[in-house]
């Protein structure tokens, strides 16, 4: 049968996928080995993404193309296996990742594709903070403000960016227009004048993502900068836009199940080697703990394996998305979140009683900071209004 571009793209594409497998499984592997000792330094993941770039990984998980990037599926897979073996690095992985799509999600074709090609070649990392859409009774406003001048705009003010603040090569944001009341979405330029960061020190967990404040005193945003803008409501916003906060939420639900099985299988190593407190031949009752936390860990990989699966599908749908469809979507990861939250913080408390070796805490202070700023009880009310009334703003509105 002869060979045609499409059967050739999808040959390359396959090929490519296999290849990041490996070259995710090499990576894991390498952070494995000291990441106990770099949670405790809890330094700015310099070294940590000079190994991201070396390896490829940040040049290839950018959007999907015939010729680049990483399609959603294999862009979680990829995040949840650096994440098995150091969820601050995970965590770094999935919101480049997310961040990077910016320019689909809010910006003009042209000016996506132009920023993708870029951030190939220049093996950009990427990483952001956004307030999102808020319900009307938030009345805190926006904490970064723009003002219009001739060659551009000024950024003023501060945020409080989550990963890589001191190592990123693109920050995206949103701020508001003093002039226009318009919300936009801006890339801050790196090593722009007026740009202050302030690392957080001594976080409970995810010590090594880099988390930490960012300062903008008058900092020029050329034109080039400027994604686009993002209307103030949930009705008003086109459905792939509004993909952009559950698409990061998922992302990091990826990074949830990546410490859940990280814990799980340096418990195991510990019980099959005799260095935990309980020893499966003294102690039959720990098979049924462990049955226990490998049942609660696979049920919440279904769920996020299932969102992931109507993300992939919502991404490859692109402009034709509707708001139904959006909001299925949403109400999907606001699931997935919820179950991911709840199993990781229970199995990473759990496996400190089954085998209490040093720096086996780290698991579950990583969950508990990867979790802590996202209530349940308001994902359920989101999920259930969703469910009774498939009403799509109350499910946008949880991921603010």
């Amino acid at each position: 049968m002869p060979t045609t571009p499409s059967t050739l793209d999808r040959t390359t594409a396959a090929e490519r996928r296999r290849a990041l497998v490996r070259t995710t499984r090499d990576v894991a592997d390498d952070l494995a080995a000291d990441a106990l000792a770099r949670d405790q330094a809890g330094r700015p993941p310099t070294d940590e993404v000079a190994r991201l770039r070396e390896a490829g990984l940040l040049a290839a998980l950018t959007p999907p193309t015939p010729e680049r990037g990483t399609d959603w599926r294999t862009g979680c897979a990829v995040i949840r296996g650096v994440a098995s073996a150091d969820s601050s690095v995970g965590e770094v992985l999935a919101r480049h990742y997310v961040h990077a799509w910016s320019g689909r999600f809010h910006a003009s074709r042209q000016h996506a594709d132009a920023l993708e090609e870029e951030s190939v070649r220049a093996q950009w990392l990427w990483t952001g903070a956004f307030r999102g859409i808020a319900p009307d009774d938030d009345t805190d406003g926006q904490d970064l403000t723009l003002r219009p001048r001739d060659n551009g705009h000024v950024l003023n003010g501060c945020r409080f960016v989550d990963t890589a603040v001191a190592v990123a090569d693109q920050i995206v944001v949103d701020a508001r227009c003093a002039a226009t009341g318009d919300v936009l979405t801006v890339l801050i330029p790196p090593g722009a004048r007026g740009v202050t960061v302030e690392p957080a020190h001594d976080r409970l967990g995810q010590r090594v993502a880099g988390a930490g404040e960012v300062i903008l005193d008058r900092v020029t945003i050329p034109p080039g900068q400027v994604l686009g803008r993002r209307p103030d409501d949930v009705e008003s916003t086109a459905p792939f836009t509004a993909l952009a906060e559950p698409a990061l939420r998922l992302a990091l639900c990826h990074v949830g199940l990546g410490i859940v099985e990280g814990a799980l299988s340096e418990a195991r190593d510990l019980s099959r080697g005799g260095r935990a407190y309980r020893l499966p031949g003294a102690d039959p009752d720990l098979f049924l703990t462990y049955g226990e936390l490998a049942t609660a860990a696979q049920t919440a990989t279904a769920v996020v394996d299932r969102a992931t699966e109507t993300m992939a599908q919502a991404l490859d749908t692109g402009g034709r998305l509707d708001d139904e469809e959006a909001a299925g979507v949403s109400a999907l990861v606001a699931t997935a979140e919820t179950v991911t939250s709840k199993a990781a913080l229970h199995i990473t408390a759990r496996v400190l009683e089954l085998a209490g070796a040093p720096g086996l805490d780290r698991f579950w202070r990583n969950a508990r900071v990867l979790t802590a700023h996202h209530p349940a009880a308001h994902r359920l009310r989101s999920i259930g209004e969703h469910y009774l009334n498939g009403s799509h703003r109350a499910v946008a509105a949880t991921f603010h």
